[in-house]
């Protein structure tokens, strides 16, 4: 079957927000004599469909002594946010969407994160134009963002195509997860952060996307 689209996550595998997020909450937790451990920050890291953790709660429950969450999120909001503005583009992301254009192919973002979050950075990036369709956890039922499918078949539905003509980029077990209950051949390209994680069994995996042109990729495919 003949691939017609590509699908890709935003964070962690467009811009690399993941590693950013995890150590400011690193350093927060270290400040209250607590650790943040990876697999912890990893139950929610491209989705949260099968979990409600909270760093702030977590930790405002673990230090006591008056520690209110919603200032512990306000901090950690404002810290990571001035950091993730300073990220540029991950490398061989451009190239693919050059090359998939070159090719005819459709383009879509499927996003466990809120419009407002993508759009804003991909129109920072000046990106916003390049996809066809966003999908975001918006467009679908609450509690069924990623590791659940719905993001992908909704951005399916969107290009209309069929799952065995489209291919999915992750860098986290929520996406690699949702892109394989969706039925798409999935490449995993996981981030400094979810290089830490268990990610089960893609069809693909890469150090980064400046690793395999796009045509190479299509040919293995």
């Amino acid at each position: 079957m003949k691939i017609k689209a590509l699908l890709f996550d935003f964070d962690g595998l467009i811009l690399d927000t993941e590693t950013t997020e995890f150590r400011v909450w690193q350093s927060i937790y270290r400040e209250y004599g607590q650790e943040m451990l990876p697999e912890t920050w990893g139950q929610v890291i491209g989705g949260y469909g099968i979990s409600n953790f909270d760093g702030a709660i977590h930790l405002a429950e673990l230090v006591g002594d008056g520690v209110k969450a919603q200032e512990l999120d306000a901090r950690y909001r404002s810290e990571s946010d001035a950091l993730i503005l300073q990220q540029p583009v991950l490398p061989g992301v451009v190239d693919y969407l050059n090359d998939a254009r070159r090719l005819g192919l459709r383009l879509a973002i499927a996003s466990s994160s809120a419009h407002n979050w993508v759009d804003t950075h991909l129109a920072r990036l000046e990106l916003a134009d390049r996809f066809d369709v966003i999908i975001c956890r918006d467009d679908v039922p609450p509690g069924r963002t990623k590791p659940h499918p719905d993001l992908f078949l909704k951005a399916l539905d969107a290009l209309n195509v069929q799952a065995d003509e489209a291919i999915v980029f992750e860098d986290s077990p929520n996406g690699v997860n949702a892109a394989r209950a969706a039925g798409i051949f999935v490449v995993a390209i996981p981030n400094p952060v979810t290089t830490l994680l268990n990610i089960e069994s893609p069809d693909l995996s890469l150090f980064s996307l400046a690793d395999m042109p796009l045509q190479d990729l299509l040919d293995q495919r």
